[in-house]
């Protein structure tokens, strides 16, 4: 999932939809949220030193993150599998293809972008916004997140509210912990442009991003689409920053048909 959210953000009905299909679906929990283990006794990251350039305060790299997904494949004992990722997500499924091409059959990065800064740039007052710190309180915290959504959501696309603060506070219960919102932001801040490294990802590639994506601009997925070989680029009109129900069943055709495609050229191969 992306920046600072739980596995939860991959809503049970959207995996039970892949489970249909015949998929095995694992989900996760990026290190510093949820209920992966947190980094203690790193520096505090700096968001004044960061917005400056200077990343000395990040405790890790995309890199880390993963080999956290490899790692977690090891453990499960899996060899390979169609890897997908949302936002931040997309981008370390981008480092575990580059870093791990072996594990990866599939490769679906949705509302990602490259690294390269003179891509996929939020506007102005989301990027304020996003570094806006959120309230403690949870009807606050609740009530800051949904407004958050709101701003970079599917203008075509609403979420039912009741839905998103449903998913809020889930997750506020389940794990609140705001220090590796910005942990998390540094380790991206600090991993670099991937481009070059991009056209060496060997796994069948679909990329789907947002047309009227307010936080990771849609030059973005172009740029990632064009950065990895044979890779198809999906825009979705009216589509923002966030994962509304009502896109799910062009997600998994989405995501079915690239898988298809992998499971295709090995059986040729």
């Amino acid at each position: 999932m992306g920046l600072g959210i739980q596995m939860l953000g991959w809503h049970e009905a959207f995996c039970q939809m892949l489970v249909d299909r015949g998929y095995f679906v694992i989900r996760y929990d990026n290190r510093d949220v949820g209920l992966s283990s947190k980094i203690e006794g790193g520096p505090e990251p700096d968001l004044m030193r960061l917005l400056a350039g200077d990343f000395s305060s990040a405790s890790y790299t995309l890199d880390d993150m993963a080999d956290d997904a490899a790692g977690l494949l090891d453990e499960l004992g899996i060899g390979k599998a169609h890897v997908v990722g949302v936002s931040v997500g997309g981008v370390i499924v981008q480092k575990l293809a580059i870093r791990h091409p072996d594990r990866v059959l599939s490769l679906t990065s949705i509302m990602s972008t490259t690294g390269d800064q003179s891509v996929g740039q939020p506007r102005q007052d989301v990027l304020m916004a996003l570094v806006t710190p959120a309230p403690a309180d949870r009807e606050d915290f609740i009530e800051f997140e949904a407004n958050m959504f709101q701003l970079i959501g599917s203008p075509d696309y609403p979420t039912p509210p009741d839905m998103l603060r449903e998913l809020i506070g889930k997750s506020y219960d389940r794990m609140h912990y705001p220090a590796g919102f910005m942990r998390q932001l540094t380790g991206v801040m600090a991993s670099g442009d991937r481009t070059a490294t991009l056209a060496n990802v060997t796994a069948p590639t679909v990329v789907i991003h947002g047309e009227a994506d307010p936080l990771i601009a849609v030059s973005g997925g172009e740029a990632t689409a064009k950065a990895i070989p044979g890779a198809k680029l999906v825009k979705v009109p009216g589509m923002g920053h966030d994962f509304p129900p009502q896109l799910w069943q062009q997600f998994v055709d989405e995501i079915v048909a690239n898988a298809e495609r992998a499971t295709a050229g090995a059986t040729k191969a």
